[in-house]
């Protein structure tokens, strides 16, 4: 079944396995989910991930990350923010913070997908794609 919005797709997928405490789940690949699951793992929100080739469509398995106590929940809640319908683009100085720097917002812009705080040091802005924290 197509889906009109894949990324939003994958924040839901990976926000419906983290409440339900799954381990991992396998989501759809696209360059930019893969560029999206790198930074999660760059910035400590996911354990790991890996492209699963398969004969008609690549998957990326993710394996999401707990604390040690309790398993509680590293990613609090995903939000998508730029959205097909209404597209939100912001300028290097006007790039978000989430949550006064304790979560990170996801842009995509003419040098690739990238946290916001590393687009504002490169002085480029581009489109807000979600909030992780």
């Amino acid at each position: 079944m197509p889906v009109s919005d894949p990324i939003a797709d994958l924040l839901t997928r990976i926000r419906n396995a983290n409440s339900a405490n799954h381990d991992s789940l396998e989501v759809s690949a696209s360059n930019v989910k893969i560029e999206i699951t790198k930074i999660l793992l760059d910035e400590g929100y996911i354990k790991s991930y890996e492209v699963v080739q398969q004969p008609v469509q690549n998957k990326i398995k993710i394996t999401l990350k707990y604390g040690a106590r309790n398993r509680e929940k590293v990613i609090t809640d995903l939000k998508r923010i730029s959205k097909p319908g209404l597209r939100i683009y912001r300028s290097h100085d006007n790039l978000p913070t989430v949550l006064r720097g304790l979560g990170i917002a996801i842009v995509t812009t003419s040098q690739g997908v990238m946290t916001a705080k590393r687009a504002k040091k490169l002085g480029i802005g581009g489109e807000v794609i979600a909030h992780v924290w």
